[in-house]
């Protein structure tokens, strides 16, 4: 191989790959990063078996070729050096680099040992394209719900499926749910991504991308966002049919201001941070009152009451954090509660044109 390519294109692409390379699969060729050279661009690749992030970036090349080289070396390398043109030639599993009068060789490892790349027949394949502010949005407003617990794997992803003429995203960890309707659609789908591809993807986004183009086959999804690719393996399993979960009707009902709610809750939780962070909230229909109340012995007590329009009388106790959490994701100036009594979840909405999302808490034993 012979090449020469921008340190800006270059560092992009090592930068977008490095993350996915890893020493814990038992192949040394896993820590490294694939270089090869495909028409007139140079492909740059890194894999864990479970996830592949590919990008492609222009090249001047007069030699073809391809090697692996570790990963964490060759990306803080060439982050560092300057914004000039960078020659890569290898010599058997030698790559050496000269960059404006630096110099440096690396030992790699032949190509042939790198794992095949997957592949996605897009003739065949479900097909959707997301703008990108609508995706990154998205994305955060479930992901954070989904659970990290290993033993119940289907719930560390986000379920992705078809509904009604709709295509839905959703997470839960079993104490609280989030959903959120992306696009309408005519196509059948059931996945379930790792909520860590989803991370990556979030991690590839820039000023320069307009939209995400997603790709499922049965056991694989494909992200492509500009020149990268992202490329997993789907969570096998069974997802929980939630939408049992969420109440047809609710007994209480308030519209609170977000950043007021979400003041009087972060206010409250410094009184729980060591008992569980359990607060209660109680509506009043007839003061037309929301209190945020919470206690504990060693440290004292705390009340803070928002006026509102209350419809119903009652209370509830929630994980604090668990509120905190989805009031900094909600994308509008008010949101609607509604609940049931101390045992019934909690739903909450964002006051918005489009009720496309929607976020369920599981009370706390009172």
């Amino acid at each position: 191989m012979d090449i020469v390519v921008t340190q800006k294109n270059l560092n992009k692409a090592l930068a977008a790959c490095s993350r996915v390379s890893t020493s814990r699969g038992g192949l040394p060729v896993l820590n490294n990063i694939l270089l090869r050279t495909t028409g007139k661009q140079l492909l740059v690749a890194a894999t864990n078996l479970e996830i592949a992030s590919v990008s492609k970036i222009g090249a001047k090349i007069d030699k073809q070729g391809d090697i692996t080289v570790p990963a964490k070396l060759i990306t803080e390398f060439i982050s560092n050096l300057p914004d000039e043109n960078i020659t890569l030639s290898t010599k058997g599993s030698i790559l050496h680099i000269e960059c404006a009068g630096y110099s440096s060789v690396i030992n790699g490892i032949d190509a042939e040992e790198f794992p095949e790349l997957p592949t996605i027949d897009e003739k065949t394949s479900i097909q959707y394209k997301i703008s990108t502010p609508e995706y990154k949005k998205s994305m955060e407003q479930v992901i954070f719900a989904c659970s990290h617990d290993t033993s119940r794997p289907v719930l560390t992803g986000v379920y992705w499926h078809s509904h009604e003429g709709s295509l839905f995203i959703a997470g839960t960890d079993g104490y609280r749910l989030s959903e959120k309707k992306l696009i309408e659609t005519t196509s059948e789908l059931v996945a379930v991504v790792p909520s860590s591809t989803l991370q990556e993807t979030l991690r590839l986004l820039g000023d320069d991308i307009d939209e995400v183009d997603i790709l499922f086959d049965e056991t694989q999804v494909r992200f492509r966002i500009g020149q990268a690719e992202v490329t997993s393996r789907l969570i096998d399993g069974k997802y929980p049919d939630y939408r049992q979960l969420i109440p047809a009707k609710s007994e209480i009902a308030t519209t609170l201001s977000t950043s007021e709610i979400s003041r009087t809750t972060k206010i409250a939780s410094l009184f729980t941070r060591d008992s569980g962070g359990s607060i209660t909230m109680v509506a009043d229909e007839e003061k037309g009152e929301i209190l945020i109340k919470s206690i504990t012995s060693e440290v004292g007590e705390n009340t803070s009451t928002i006026i509102t329009e209350v419809k119903g009388s009652g209370q509830i106790s929630l994980n604090s954090r668990y509120l905190q959490e989805v009031l900094s994701v909600v994308d509008s100036d008010k949101i609607s509660l509604a609940f049931s009594g101390a045992i019934a979840p909690i739903v909450i909405r964002p006051e918005t044109k489009e009720q496309n999302y929607l976020h369920i808490i599981m009370p706390l034993k009172s």
